[in-house]
């Protein structure tokens, strides 16, 4: 496999003649990549609304933000009901610094992921890793406020290091994996970052991509797509049950 402008490609798929169209290049990168894109744009207006809000966006912290205290994931308000939360804490930062490297990771393994199994199963691994990750926080630390699309972008990571893998990217899998474990050896030594998060976001990504990978092989019927997102549905559903029960 070799990582292109849209995904990841075999090297037999390299071989083959390809028809080439002018004006294909940066410009097309949304049309390869749409989700990527408009995360990325949902992310940022979240961010701009915690500024724009007159408390958050540039602070120090989760707590000085209105819009991450009414929308951040907080163990005891989701107990209560308000399991929106699980969501909209996926979409909240606490400053530039925590956006742009989210962002820059988002994009940078988007445009791999993305056209490499298209713009639904990625969906539905984003979706999966970003509830995977509020079930994680939750699940080792209910009472603090926590926002932050970590979860999700750590679920990307894995799943890009499957597929990379099963494609035979391997380079591309060294890069990734390489990456995922500094990421993973901050995780464990910053007291400030969710290592539930961020191990819950991760675990359903790499669920998200064996159930991908199984679907390549013929193991999951002839209809693999719906298969497939009916297994990424469930590994969701079972985030959300596992965590309003801890929460």
């Amino acid at each position: 496999m070799t990582p292109t402008p849209v995904g990841m490609r075999c090297p037999e798929c390299m071989q083959q003649r390809t028809r080439v169209t002018q004006g294909v290049g940066e410009a097309s990168l949304s049309t390869a990549a749409p989700a990527t894109f408009v995360l990325i744009a949902l992310n940022v207006a979240a961010f701009l609304a915690e500024i724009a809000s007159g408390h958050g966006g540039l602070g120090t912290g989760a707590e000085h933000s209105t819009v991450a205290v009414n929308f951040g994931l907080f163990g005891p308000f989701v107990a209560e009901g308000e399991w929106y939360r699980l969501v909209t804490s996926g979409f909240l930062h606490v400053n530039l610094i925590h956006i742009g490297f989210n962002m820059f990771a988002l994009y940078f393994l988007g445009r791999l992921l993305e056209p490499a199994i298209g713009t639904v199963r990625f969906v539905g691994v984003y979706v999966a890793s970003l509830l995977g990750g509020a079930f994680g926080a939750l699940l080792l630390n209910p009472n603090a406020l926590t926002i932050g699309a970590s979860g999700a972008v750590f679920g990307i990571f894995g799943a890009a290091f499957v597929i990379a893998r099963r494609r035979g990217v391997d380079d591309v899998a060294r890069s990734i994996g390489v990456i995922l474990l500094l990421n993973l050896a901050i995780s464990f030594t910053n007291p400030r970052i969710s290592l539930g998060g961020h191990l819950g976001g991760l675990a359903a990504g790499l669920i998200c991509a064996l159930v991908i990978v199984a679907g390549e092989r013929g193991m999951l019927g002839p209809n693999r797509l719906a298969a497939e997102l009916v297994a990424m549905g469930a590994v969701a559903a079972i985030a959300i049950l596992g965590a309003i029960a801890v929460a």
